[in-house]
């Protein structure tokens, strides 16, 4: 038998669901992806919403599950499933439960692995947890993370994410939600970070974070001339920030030496508690190359006590973009396996 694991992340807007082999190779990906509840959907945030939402939701969910598993089957009848992993927001790897996300329209703490398993009693594995750690387990299973027991995986999206593997597992801590490096706090009172606190690292060296830094920096300089002035807020990405850095304008590399700065002062403090063998970055501002990792490991290596400079490695994550929510999301069944053995 060929064994599988079904990769699903739930994302703000998308559910994105697979079929993933032992080694990495996606062998089913539904396209267009599953579209996940929007929080409109439920704008007093009622329970009884949420549970028709809920229930509509896990419905639709395990009919494209089964969807995946009978195609994979067709092709190879010697296909097994051996289990479902799940990646989501605020989830939490104890309980198997969504707790308060904040962008879902889900009232209070949901029973998503339960939920999950009472349709598919035959599978053993179903683990759920946030979509960072899920991309830390990706990257040591099927990354660049491969071999290595100690290191620190930080997702540079619309949030900044991150999970630590330490001594070849994941830490989740006493109630499963450790490892939130993009909410410990940078600047004392500064920034409103989304979460509703102040200062934090998400609120700077995420993509949304990088994007405030455009426009401080404009309205700083008052840069008409930047080609960064002519896009509205709405449209601003990091892959734009890059191409005007690309084009040698001053403010867009500005910011990222500003982004690589601050970001590497976090990474020095998580050096100093964790002493990883290395630090991968992953998501749209890493694809910034040596305009984010210059002056990162530069600010890092300058915050660090001499006993850790020049020991610790930041790498770009070796996971392919459009593919690393469904194939981080299938390698807690691998490790579920190795687990139980």
């Amino acid at each position: 038998m060929r064994q599988v694991a079904i990769g699903i992340d739930v994302g703000g807007t998308n559910t994105a669901i697979g079929v993933v082999d032992h080694e990495g190779n996606i062998l089913y990906e539904k396209k267009p992806q599953m579209a996940t509840p929007q929080k409109r959907e439920n704008p007093t945030m009622t329970g009884a919403v949420s549970e028709e939402l809920i229930e509509k939701y896990i419905a639709n969910l395990s009919s494209e599950i089964k969807t995946a598993i009978e195609t994979v089957q067709q092709i190879n009848p010697e296909i097994e499933v051996v289990g479902i992993g799940i990646g989501a927001p605020n989830g939490n790897y104890y309980t198997g439960n969504i707790e308060n996300a904040a962008n879902l329209p889900f009232v209070g703490a949901v029973a998503f692995a339960d939920l999950i398993q009472a349709n598919f009693p035959a599978i053993k594995h179903i683990k759920l947890t946030n979509d960072a750690n899920a991309a830390a387990l990706g990257e040591m299973i099927y990354g660049g993370g491969k071999g290595m027991k100690n290191f620190l995986m930080i997702t540079l999206g619309t949030g900044l994410g991150s999970g630590l593997i330490v001594d070849g597992d994941l830490v989740y801590g006493a109630d499963g939600f450790a490892g939130e490096v993009g909410h410990t706090t940078l600047i004392p009172n500064g920034r409103l970070c989304g979460c509703g606190g102040y200062g934090h690292l998400e609120a700077y060296c995420s993509a949304t974070g990088i994007k405030r830094t455009v426009y401080e920096l404009l309205t700083q300089y008052n840069a008409t001339e930047s080609e960064l002035a002519k896009v509205p807020y709405s449209d601003m990405t990091a892959k734009i920030v890059y191409d005007a850095a690309e084009n040698g304008d001053p403010i867009a590399k500005e910011v990222f030496q500003n982004t690589g700065e601050l970001l590497g002062r976090s990474l020095a403090d998580a050096v100093h508690y964790l002493s990883p063998e290395a630090i991968f970055l992953f998501g749209g501002a890493a694809a910034a190359g040596e305009y984010i990792f210059k002056p990162t490991k530069e600010s890092m290596e300058r915050h660090l006590l001499p006993v850790f400079r020049n020991k610790v490695k930041i790498l770009p994550s070796k996971l392919k973009e459009g593919s690393v929510a469904i194939i981080g999301a299938s390698a807690l069944v691998w490790k579920e396996m190795e687990k139980a053995k």
